[in-house]
């Protein structure tokens, strides 16, 4: 019944369905806007929108690229892949976070290796002239257009899947098909013994298409004006050592609210199957076609502005990831870490112990990871200037994000700590931006 909990505590019956509701009727058609006006239209969102006014439903028609065969193919190919090194390459045994049912998930930490071989494989096959990566760029609007069914019918089969054949106890039905549909049946949906669901999903399609897709952009400005821009060097690098630094901390990734938290549903798992790949790399989908001239200087401070930020936010997970593998006794900013002991009752009765980390960021607020994050997103989407707002979507809509993830992760704890989280609330005041939220 958590997903149905879930719904209940964060927002009212209403805006819950509503919001649910919308997501799952306006994301697909957004994402096919987004990649037309991005492509198609200049990034002008007043010219997708005349063009609509004029032609009405035909001509959003007429925009909605069909699926082809070419489309399906990269698609399968690329999944595949991804598939197979997640199952076949090595990787150290990491044991997940005990579930509320008493389950401990292990996953295989081998992202960082594959991480490695795809970008590696990929650049080759363009390099030795296998494969051109223009190719997916000429045909994104397909593939994105096959995605948003595929993906719908894999979501689906999620569905029934939690019905009939769960791969553990943490799996169970609200009694509401659109909440099962959208926040997801089961919590570590597997498939076999070893190929976890949500990590192929979050991480190894929907994270590592990220960087493909960024390396498809840089190339596909070179191979049409004949080099490549300082604007699009800074996006792709920022947005690389982004994607690099979440497969370097992916284990750290396997105890977040995404995998430990959220059912496996159209929430989670259409939105980094289709979200991920169309709307996070829309700032260098805009500047394939617009490339600015920024000037050396100013190039260099967004580049380590934006690298400073993806530091820091690294730092902020770092930290509480040493925290709580040495149970505590660790320095952090060079000295021992106040900390609160919270106890609380698992659904089976059993009572247990967390930590709760008051020292170094997280003195500053309760989620300041969240800013350095949304600021990162904004200094790799800065290179496009602001002859256009479209490609700052992706920074209004983190934002909007990680605000009610923030809100969710304060609810729950709430409820599973009480009065301890109370504490804790009155030692970390702040919420997200300290002094002010």
């Amino acid at each position: 019944m958590a997903a149905a909990t879930e719904a209940k505590t964060v927002h009212s019956a209403v805006v819950t369905y509503v919001s649910m509701l919308s997501l799952l009727s306006l994301c697909p058609p957004f994402v096919i806007l987004l990649w037309y006006t991005m492509v198609h239209a200049d990034g002008s969102v007043s010219q997708t929108w005349n063009f609509l006014k004029q032609h009405g439903l035909q001509g959003f028609i007429e925009i909605w690229p069909r699926p082809t065969a070419t489309a399906w193919k990269i698609i399968f190919v690329y999944g595949v892949f991804e598939a197979a090194l997640q199952l076949f390459v090595p990787g150290k045994r990491i044991e997940g976070p005990i579930s509320p049912t008493g389950n401990q998930p292990a996953y295989k930490a081998n992202g960082m290796a594959a991480y490695f071989v795809t970008l590696v494989t990929y650049i080759s096959l363009w390099w030795f002239g296998i494969f051109n990566p223009t190719v997916v760029y000429d045909h994104l609007g397909e593939i994105f257009s096959a995605l948003i069914f595929g993906s719908l019918v894999f979501c689906i089969f999620l569905y029934i899947k939690g019905h009939v054949a769960p791969s553990s106890t943490d799996s169970g039905s609200s009694g509401n098909l659109i909440i099962d549909f959208y926040w997801g049946m089961e919590l570590y949906p597997r498939i076999g013994k070893n190929f976890d669901i949500k990590v192929f999903t979050n991480c190894r399609f929907g994270m590592m298409s990220w960087a493909v897709l960024a390396v498809t952009y840089c190339i596909k400005q070179y191979e049409v004006n004949g080099k490549v821009s300082d604007s699009m060097l800074v996006n792709t690098t920022l947005m690389l050592v982004y994607v690099t630094k979440f497969f370097w901390w992916e284990a750290g990734y396997w105890n977040t609210m995404d995998i430990a938290h959220d059912r496996a549903g159209f929430y989670i798992c259409w939105g980094c199957l289709v979200w991920v790949p169309s709307v996070y790399t829309s700032p260098g989908m805009y500047l394939v076609n617009h490339p600015v001239n920024l000037g050396t200087q100013l190039a260099l401070y967004i580049l380590v502005a934006g690298i400073l930020c993806i530091y820091i936010n690294y730092d902020c997970d770092r930290q509480r990831q040493e925290f709580r593998r040495t149970n505590g006794k660790c320095i952090v900013w060079g000295k021992a870490p106040s900390k609160i002991e919270a106890t609380y009752t698992t659904t089976s009765g059993e009572t247990k112990t967390s930590l709760l980390l008051t020292s170094g960021w997280w003195s500053l607020s309760r989620h300041f990871h969240y800013v350095p994050e949304i600021l990162a997103a904004f200094f790799w989407t800065v290179p496009a200037l602001f002859n256009h707002l479209l490609p700052y979507f992706y920074v209004v809509f983190l934002t909007i994000l990680l605000f009610d993830r923030a809100k969710r992760d304060d609810d729950r704890c709430r409820s599973k700590y009480g009065k301890y989280w109370k504490l804790y609330c009155s030692k970390v005041p702040y919420k997200i931006i300290p002094g002010i939220h």
